[in-house]
C-alpha cells in the first residue's frame, strides 16, 4: 500500500532516510516499523524562520517495499514519408512542437535562422570577448532558443501540472538530472542545456524529422487566406500542411513579414529595464540571516554567509508605481550578465548561470511594465510600436556604453545609490559582464517616466530587503527582451490564426509564453491543435 504525505525536516536532516520514515509514519498515523520505503516527490526550502527547514512531499510504502525507480525514457516512432508540418524556430516551443508532431505521426520540418549549439558557442565567444555580434546566431537565435545559453530556469506560472510534468519528463529522457522532477524551483544550467538540446535534436532526426540550421525565412506562402508554407533565404519554397510559428521574442523580421502580408498582429504589454547585480554573498547574508551557522575561517568570514547545503540565495521583488509594475525578473543567483544583442548597433543584456550557480555575483532583471498607452511617441509604427521603443532604448544603451563602431558591446552602468541620487558614478564596482561597462547616467538614458518608476521601485525594495540598495550594487543597461511586444492572435479552441488558416502562432514570440516550460507546453499544444485541424480538414 502506498500513501502520499507532507513532512518537514531541518536542513541537515532532510536527506536522512531514517528520519524521513519516522516523520512519514507520524504524519500518516502508522507504526514506524510498517514504513518500508519513502521516496521524495517534491522538495522546497523554507528559510523564513530561525531554523531553515525543508518541506518534503513523500510517497510512502507501507507493509511492502518500493519497486525499482526508473528514469523517464521516451521512444519516438519513425515518421519518414509522413505528412509534413513546417515549424519556424528551434527554441523550446519549436522543439517540443516537433516531438509532439512525431508522437502524432507527422513529420516536422524545423527551420532555424541560427546555428546548432556547437557553432553558437563560437558566436557567443566572439560577442563576449570581441563585442562582435552575429545577427543570425547569438544568445537569442540558434538551436534551443534564448533559453539554451541563458540560465535554464524551469519555474513557470502555468497551472497545468500534467503538462509541466510531461515537459520535465521529456527533458529527463534527454539527459536532464532527475532532480528537476522533484525540486520546487528546478534549474538545469547553461552548461548542461546544450547536451540536452542536442539529444532532443537526435530524437527528431532519428525519427525522420528535419532540422535546417542557418536558414532564415524571408517570406510566407499565403494563398486565399491559407498558409501554405515559407520561402527560405536561398529562394526555396518549403510547403507543409500547416505552419507552426515559434520564432521567439526577438523574431522581429517575422513580425514585419506578417504585417507586410496584412496578417493581423497586435501590440501587447511587455516589460523592460536594466540588470541589477550584487555580490552573491551579500544576497546570501540578506536572505539567509536566520540560516544555521557553520564553521568559517577568518578569511571566509566576510565572503561566505550560507550553510554548505543551502543554494545560492535568490529573491523575487515587486512593486506598483503609478499603475505600472516594477519587479525583478529572471533572477540568476551565482550567475553572469551576458550580451544578448541581435544587431551590432545595439546593446542588450540578460542573465544566466551554470548548474552549480557558483559565480561570485547575483543578478536579476529589474524591469517596468509597459502598456500600449506608454507608446504614444511610437504610435505611427502601429503594431510595431513596442519593437521601436525597444530598439530606441537599445541604441541609446549602445551609444551610452561609449561604443564607436558597429560591434561594440560595452554596456552603460551606474551604481544603484548614484542612480537614486541622479548622479553619474565616478567609479564602478566589479561586474560579471565580460564585454565591459562604462559609467553612464542611466537616469538620463532611460526615459524619465521609466527611470522614475525604477527609482520608486528600488526605494521600496530597500525596505523589503535591508541592504539591497548599496554602493556594491550596480545597474547595467539595458534589459529589453523580457518578452515579445507583439501578439499574433489565434482562436482559443483551434489555436489557428483567426484570419489565416494553417497558421499556428505559439510560444514567446507570438505572446503566449514566458520561459522554457511555458513555451514548451505551448509548442506541444500547438502541434496537437495543428494535427487536429488537418485531420478534421479545418485548415
Amino acid at each position: 500500500m502506498t500513501q502520499t504525505t507532507e513532512i518537514v525536516l531541518l536542513l541537515d536532516d532532510a536527506d536522512d532516510l531514517i528520519l524521513q520514515k519516522r516523520e512519514a509514519a507520524k504524519a500518516l498515523g502508522v507504526e514506524e516499523t510498517r514504513v518500508r520505503d519513502v521516496r521524495v516527490r517534491r522538495r522546497s526550502l523554507d528559510a523564513r524562520g530561525k531554523n531553515v527547514r525543508v518541506q518534503l512531499r513523500v510517497e510512502v510504502w507501507i507493509d511492502e517495499g518500493a519497486p525499482p525507480e526508473t528514469a523517464p525514457h521516451i521512444e519516438y516512432s519513425s515518421v519518414r514519408g509522413a505528412r509534413k508540418v513546417v515549424i519556424v524556430g528551434c527554441g523550446p516551443a519549436g522543439m517540443f512542437a516537433a516531438l509532439r508532431l512525431i508522437e502524432l505521426g507527422f513529420c516536422p520540418v524545423v527551420v532555424e535562422r541560427g546555428g546548432d549549439v556547437q557553432s553558437r558557442r563560437r558566436d557567443l565567444a566572439r560577442i563576449n570577448r570581441e563585442g562582435i555580434v552575429n545577427s543570425e546566431s547569438n544568445y537569442c537565435f540558434g538551436e534551443g532558443g534564448a533559453g539554451t545559453y541563458s540560465d535554464g530556469k524551469l519555474y513557470t506560472r502555468v497551472k497545468d501540472k500534467k503538462a509541466i510534468s510531461r515537459v520535465l519528463e521529456v527533458l529527463v529522457s534527454h539527459g536532464a538530472d532527475a532532480d528537476i522532477l522533484v525540486e520546487a524551483h528546478p534549474h538545469i544550467g547553461s552548461n548542461k542545456l546544450p547536451q540536452i538540446v542536442q539529444a532532443m535534436r537526435r530524437s527528431i532526426l532519428d525519427a525522420g524529422g528535419e532540422i535546417r540550421f542557418n536558414t532564415r525565412v524571408v517570406d510566407f506562402l499565403i494563398d486565399n487566406q491559407r498558409m501554405r508554407g515559407v520561402v527560405l533565404q536561398n529562394g526555396e519554397e518549403l510547403r507543409g500542411e500547416g505552419v507552426i510559428l515559434a520564432s521567439g521574442h526577438s523574431g522581429r523580421e517575422i513580425f514585419e513579414l506578417l504585417i507586410g502580408h496584412r496578417v493581423l498582429v497586435t501590440p501587447k504589454p511587455f516589460a523592460m529595464g536594466v540588470r541589477i547585480e550584487h555580490p552573491q554573498p551579500l544576497i546570501d547574508k540578506i536572505q539567509y540571516r536566520n540560516a544555521p551557522a557553520f564553521t568559517r575561517t577568518d578569511a571566509q568570514r566576510e565572503t561566505e554567509w550560507r550553510h554548505p547545503k543551502l543554494p545560492a540565495a535568490s529573491y523575487r521583488l515587486a512593486h506598483t508605481s503609478n499603475g505600472r509594475g516594477v519587479f525583478s525578473f529572471c533572477m540568476c543567483p551565482g550567475g553572469w550578465i551576458v550580451p544578448s544583442a541581435t544587431r551590432g548597433d545595439e546593446v542588450v543584456v540578460n542573465g544566466m548561470s551554470l548548474s552549480r550557480r557558483d559565480s561570485p555575483f547575483a543578478n536579476s532583471g529589474l524591469v517596468v511594465s509597459v502598456e500600449t498607452e506608454d507608446l504614444t511617441p511610437y504610435e505611427k509604427h502601429g503594431a510595431l510600436a513596442g519593437v521601436m521603443f525597444q530598439r530606441d532604448l537599445e541604441t541609446r544603451a549602445f551609444l551610452s556604453g561609449g561604443n564607436d563602431n558597429e560591434n561594440g558591446q560595452v554596456a552603460p552602468a551606474q551604481r544603484v545609490t548614484d542612480f537614486l541620487s541622479n548622479r553619474t558614478s565616478s567609479t564602478l564596482p566589479p561586474t560579471s559582464y565580460q564585454p565591459g561597462i562604462n559609467s553612464a547616467p542611466l537616469h538620463e538614458v532611460l526615459p524619465l517616466f521609466f527611470a522614475s518608476r525604477l527609482q520608486e521601485g528600488l526605494t521600496h525594495f530597500a525596505r523589503q530587503m535591508r541592504g539591497y540598495v548599496t554602493d556594491e550594487a550596480i545597474l547595467v543597461g539595458v534589459e529589453t527582451r523580457t518578452s515579445s511586444p507583439i501578439r499574433v492572435p489565434r482562436d482559443d479552441n483551434t489555436l489557428q490564426h483567426p484570419e489565416v488558416a494553417g497558421l499556428f502562432p505559439c510560444g514567446e514570440g507570438a505572446g503566449y509564453a514566458g520561459g522554457i516550460v511555458s513555451a514548451a507546453i505551448d509548442g506541444a499544444r500547438s502541434a496537437s491543435a495543428c494535427v487536429a485541424a488537418i485531420e478534421y480538414s479545418i485548415v
